[in-house]
């Protein structure tokens, strides 16, 4: 959940919605649902609490209803109509009122009792993902405060966390958030779904400097190192440094990044020699790693 504004090109927005790119564009001329701004390349591009809006619509013309219909309605009724619809009957609904009311005691336990429920990497996939992005929505559409963000990733950050071991008889990886990234959902819980896949996972945790990173992986000598970045403008201030990191780690250590941020840049980072998100990271059964 970036606390910084960024900016979304059309497929990112089809990625995050659901809706094809063709839709999109169409939807803009017939119904002005949202103005994105053109950048100098004549792309468009959109803002988080557009992209949060035209979820909205997204899940409320899945659900069966005309667009038309609804471009005629007010947009906090159109919000407030898709995240109930969103909401309704999942365990979602009661962990974002714990988190909207700042109780910090009943969000605990809720997050605990999905945990007993289902496992470390249930817990991941089903419930964390799903709640960074209705909180990130509701964010970026002013309907949370910043405090409230806080607490979530408080709460939800030291759970997976405690989930995180690095032990084992499997391949470690060793992971962290670029510099100036501060933002660990994502990477935390991918790291989760690695963990399940079998790899020892050894999180350092955010914000990491390069040079860092370079030296854990040559003290620990790990078969992967994973970095994370959700902001593109923050990945690419960091391009210089991450061109030279995959030739600096030892022999036959993979490379990957992920995240948002990392999503703009994958052609010159793949070039660079870094593997792209969960594709670039190996089910350890499926991959053999050299002789250390």
């Amino acid at each position: 959940m970036a606390t910084l504004e960024r900016a979304y090109e059309i497929q990112e927005v089809a990625e995050l919605t659901g809706l094809s790119s063709a839709r999109l564009r169409a939807w803009e001329r017939r119904h002005e649902l949202v103005r994105p701004r053109r950048m100098p390349n004549g792309y468009r591009a959109y803002t988080a609490d557009q992209v949060a809006l035209l979820r909205a619509y997204a899940r409320l013309t899945e659900a069966g209803e005309r667009i038309g219909e609804l471009a005629q309605e007010p947009v906090e009724t159109v919000l407030a109509r898709a995240e109930h619809r969103e909401l309704d009957g999942t365990p979602l609904a009661a962990l974002v009122d714990a988190v909207k009311t700042l109780d910090r005691e009943r969000l605990e336990t809720l997050v605990a009792q999905q945990l007993a429920l289902r496992g470390p990497r249930a817990l991941a996939q089903d419930i964390v993902a799903p709640l960074a992005t209705t909180i990130g929505d509701l964010w970026a559409l002013g309907k949370i405060s910043i405090a409230a963000e806080h607490l979530a990733s408080e709460v939800v950050v030291h759970v997976l966390k405690a989930g995180l071991r690095a032990r084992g008889s499997g391949p470690l990886a060793i992971s962290a958030c670029v510099p100036g990234e501060r933002h660990e959902w994502g990477i935390l819980g991918a790291l989760t779904q690695n963990q399940e896949q079998g790899w020892r996972v050894h999180y350092l945790g955010p914000d990491l400097p390069i040079e860092e990173m370079v030296e854990a992986a040559w003290r620990l000598r790990p078969e992967a190192v994973a970095l994370s970045t959700s902001s593109p403008a923050g990945c690419e201030s960091q391009l210089p440094f991450l061109a030279q990191l995959p030739e600096r780690l030892p022999s036959g250590t993979l490379a990957i990044i992920g995240g948002g941020g990392a999503e703009p840049h994958a052609t010159t980072l793949r070039r660079f020699g870094f593997g792209l998100g969960a594709d670039g990271f190996p089910a350890p059964r499926h991959f053999s790693f050299p002789e250390r």
